[in-house]
């Protein structure tokens, strides 16, 4: 079993299909595509596929050491992870091209209209704990 990352952006992709805001859907909107995501959610544990997911506040701030004393830096001259990851998704399966079947199909996702948004999803492997190497 292999464990993946699967990451909605806000932007920094490009644009899906139904390319409407998500503050610009209705309650029953935002509902729908929630409720859409907790379904696919528990049809993954049924296979021992989710790890864990979470929708992301767009709140937030980046943070970086300055050094020994100082106070640390916040925000700066760089595309700032809140304005680009709305949640994410982990997943632990069999193979890469499983993780890409299920990243399409979240890709599905109800929005503006009830229509699938075809949003792009990025994939991202963890890193794997090295290997002892002996003699």
């Amino acid at each position: 079993m292999a464990k993946y990352l699967l990451l909605k952006h806000y932007r920094g992709a490009p644009e899906p299909v139904n390319n409407v805001p998500m503050d610009q859907w209705t309650q029953p909107e935002v509902d729908d595509h929630m409720q859409f995501m907790a379904d696919f959610a528990t049809r993954l544990e049924g296979t021992g596929e989710y790890v864990d997911g979470q929708a992301l506040s767009p709140e937030g701030t980046f943070v970086r050491y300055d050094g020994e004393g100082r106070p640390p830096v916040t925000d700066g001259p760089f595309a700032e992870t809140k304005d680009l990851i709305a949640g994410w998704m982990m997943i632990d399966v069999d193979s890469y091209e499983r993780a890409l079947e299920l990243a399409g199909e979240l890709s599905a996702a109800p929005g503006s209209g009830g229509r699938p948004l075809h949003e792009w999803l990025e994939i991202r492997p963890l890193l794997g704990v090295p290997k002892n190497v002996t003699d």
